[in-house]
């Protein structure tokens, strides 16, 4: 509403002033005849108060009034024409302004940033200057606006405003964009790039300072993409275009988030193509979803005492028409960005669920559960329901839950780790070791078991000393002290099963036992061992696709 009012003088006001002009008209035209008709009855009333004539006549002396009358009329309209033509004009510019303004945080907003770009660079090239855009994003900030609501959301954007506003240049330019998303415009010196990575890097520190609200401290981190119509180091010339440069910025931002978050990226051209593939991967992650293309496949765990295959872990395989065999490191990343990640595992789980079905009942499934399920207030009954659906124990699923969702929200995960064990579901707290990991988490969540990361066991064997095997001792040894059986993963050739063996009762996997496989070489494996559940035939497992990579067509297994 505001910018349709700041481009025309609505239409009575035009209106009004046309029939202004025609009264100021009328009071020009009243002075004239007051000059005419005053220089006759002026000189007679000056006679008669002289006492040497009659006086003017009655026609004359009130033609005289009407004019007096008709000029102060138009003076009066024509000053309020002027006053609300002014009024009209601030009108215009106060509409223009706000048309061209968030609202929020008083930045300009994506309508107004364009035009000023162009603006600021064409001044730029006067001053023999380049321009440098960056867009600006701030990190899970839908997580903090869905946590602690839209208010104190709409508190850290006018925060984060303020303190990007604060480190800028004069003459810059800050937007808001939309969102969480913002843009700022700097001119710069040709050998300056090192100055605007270090400004880049104030703004990330500055930013990510802890808000107080509410009593508590809410941090949040930006990640920020910059270009700029600097040429590049091959002498091409860069784009003047502030379209093009948000785009590019657009890309670089993107590709910071890719590295981390909280960190900045100038563009380069070889981005443009990795998002390309991003796009299309995107793609047909969606389309893979939607037809089946994702199947689980089976990790051997051993009781490494008695060398007694014991359970299966399922990973997750993308059996890609175009790509062939897909692990899940490539995926999964990008299946959660895209709030796919729920339906591809509940797929996943069901489908392990009735392989599952077909070993013997000693045999126990573990399935791994992204973080974004564990928000999910109801996950346990979905888990439930397929669970009954499949006539599956729970007693014989174990889920395995990262250090990663532990730090996320404590107490949601908690509560969601209760609600599972309540079913009878096992939990496993997978990957201890690779990042921070917390005792105090790790007394305090209901866990049953602990795996030691694989890239943790790993280093027991490249260690040229005995400190990594002291190292796993300890873990193991805090194990027994909390009454929670472990796992090692990564156990990849003998030395290192006969290493672990000589350290206490462990669970082990990896490449020693084997490679991953299908439910089909797991029903065979399982059938030589004697280790199939008892039915009166075997049920062939699901259908698994045959993929050659380079684009071969996909098909159906008979077996399906």
């Amino acid at each position: 509403m505001l910018m349709d009012q700041g481009k025309a003088p609505p239409r009575s006001l035009q209106n009004e002033a046309g029939r202004d002009i025609v009264a100021l008209g009328v009071a020009a035209a009243a002075i004239l005849m007051f000059v005419g008709t005053g220089s006759a009855v002026l000189p007679q009333i000056v006679q008669q108060w002289a006492g040497t004539g009659t006086g003017p006549s009655l026609l004359l002396s009130n033609a005289l009034l009407l004019n007096i009358a008709l000029i102060l009329f138009g003076s009066r309209r024509y000053r309020d024409l002027l006053r609300e033509l002014n009024h009209q004009r601030l009108a215009e510019k106060k509409a223009q302004r706000l048309a061209g303004t968030d609202t929020l945080t008083n930045c300009l907003n994506r309508r107004s940033i364009a035009p000023a770009t162009d603006n600021l660079i064409k001044q730029a090239k006067q001053d023999s200057k380049y321009a440098v855009l960056m867009i600006i994003d701030l990190d899970n900030f839908k997580q903090v606006n869905d946590f602690n609501g839209h208010q104190i959301g709409d508190h850290i954007l006018k925060t984060t405003a303020e303190r990007i506003s604060a480190l800028l240049p004069q003459g810059s330019l800050l937007a808001r964009l939309g969102g969480d998303e913002f843009a700022c415009v700097i001119s710069f010196e040709e050998d300056a790039r090192e100055h605007v990575d270090q400004l880049t890097e104030r703004l990330i520190n500055a930013v990510s300072q802890p808000t107080k609200l509410n009593g508590q401290e809410i941090r949040t981190t930006i990640s920020v993409g910059i270009a700029s119509n600097l040429p590049t180091a091959e002498g091409r010339q860069a784009e003047d275009d502030t379209q093009c440069m948000m785009h590019h910025a657009d890309i670089a931002m993107y590709h910071a988030k890719k590295q981390g978050k909280n960190c900045h990226s100038w563009y380069e051209p070889s981005m443009e193509n990795e998002l390309r593939f991003q796009g299309e991967l995107k793609e047909s992650i969606r389309k893979g979803v939607r037809e089946g293309e994702f199947l689980p496949y089976y990790e051997q765990q051993i009781d490494l005492d008695t060398g007694r295959l014991v359970g299966f872990e399922m990973l997750a395989r993308w059996h890609s028409p175009t790509m062939g065999i897909v692990k899940p490191d490539l995926f999964i990343p990008v299946a959660e960005e895209m709030g796919i990640i729920s339906v591809l595992s509940e797929q996943l789980i069901e489908q392990a669920l009735i392989d599952a079905a077909m070993w013997g009942p000693q045999i126990t499934l573990s399935v791994n559960v992204s973080p974004v399920q564990l928000r999910d207030p109801w996950f346990s009954q979905k888990l439930l329901k397929l669970l009954v659906k499949h006539n599956f124990p729970a007693q014989r699923l174990e889920v395995e839950i990262t250090e990663t969702s532990q730090h996320e929200n404590l107490h949601l995960v908690g509560s969601m780790i209760t609600s599972l064990r309540n079913l009878g579901i096992r939990i496993s707290l997978d990957n201890f070791g690779s990042r921070n990991s917390s005792l105090a988490q790790l007394k305090a969540l209901p866990i049953d078991r602990f795996k030691i990361d694989r890239n943790f066991v790993g280093e027991v064997m490249r260690d040229s000393g005995d400190s990594g095997a002291k190292i796993i001792s300890a873990i193991i040894a805090l194990g027994d002290g909390l009454s929670l059986p472990i796992t090692a993963e990564g156990i990849e050739d003998e030395e290192t099963l006969q290493m672990l063996r000589k350290m206490g009762s462990l669970k082990g996997q990896g490449r020693r036992f084997g490679q991953p496989e299908t439910a089909i070489q797991v029903y065979e494996r399982l059938s030589h061992l004697d280790l199939l559940a008892v039915t009166s035939g075997p049920p062939a497992p699901a259908g698994y696709l045959e993929v050659k990579p380079q684009g071969s067509a996909a098909k159906k297994s008979n077996l399906g």
